[in-house]
């Protein structure tokens, strides 16, 4: 008996998706001199021997060339409060998307001002995945967890911890 292969389309990878709970982060970065970012939520610890993280990009990203061109970013971790931001940073135009979000340059990255908690990276590697980039990220700087809980997508909306 042969086995049949099945393929996953889009669509159905997506609906796979919606059933792991993820948190939800802005990432960003510095592109000629102004800031940039996008929401992720495709953010990973991979080693703690060395410290290592991961986002994931698609290719087409303004975040992703402001990363290659400073080999820099911040990831940025939002509070159950923040989901307008994260809405925000997923559908504003890239050029208006730090209008009126508080933020600050933590060792020369954007970082958004009242995030749960913030993170800044050097680029350690890349690598071109079909129509994403992996951006492994070695830790610089974070700011430790604000007492309060995170942003969570789960089945295509946010939900709080219970």
């Amino acid at each position: 008996m042969t086995a049949v292969e099945e393929v996953v389309n889009a669509a159905q990878l997506r609906d796979f998706m919606r059933s792991w709970a993820t948190g939800v982060a802005v990432v960003t970065a510095l592109l000629d001199g102004k800031p940039v970012g996008c929401t992720v939520n495709a953010f990973t610890s991979v080693s703690l021997d060395p410290p290592l993280v991961l986002v994931s990009l698609t290719e087409t990203s303004q975040t992703l060339t402001a990363i290659r061109d400073n080999h820099t970013f911040g990831v940025n971790i939002l509070a159950e409060n923040q989901h307008h931001l994260a809405t925000h940073f997923a559908t504003t135009p890239p050029a208006h998307r730090f209008a009126a979000v508080p933020h600050e340059l933590t060792t020369g990255i954007p970082t958004l001002t009242d995030a749960l908690a913030t993170l800044t990276c050097s680029v350690a590697d890349t690598i071109r995945v079909a129509d994403h980039v992996l951006v492994f990220g070695r830790p610089r700087r974070h700011t430790s967890p604000a007492a309060t809980t995170p942003a969570i997508l789960y089945a295509g909306g946010y939900r709080a911890l219970a």
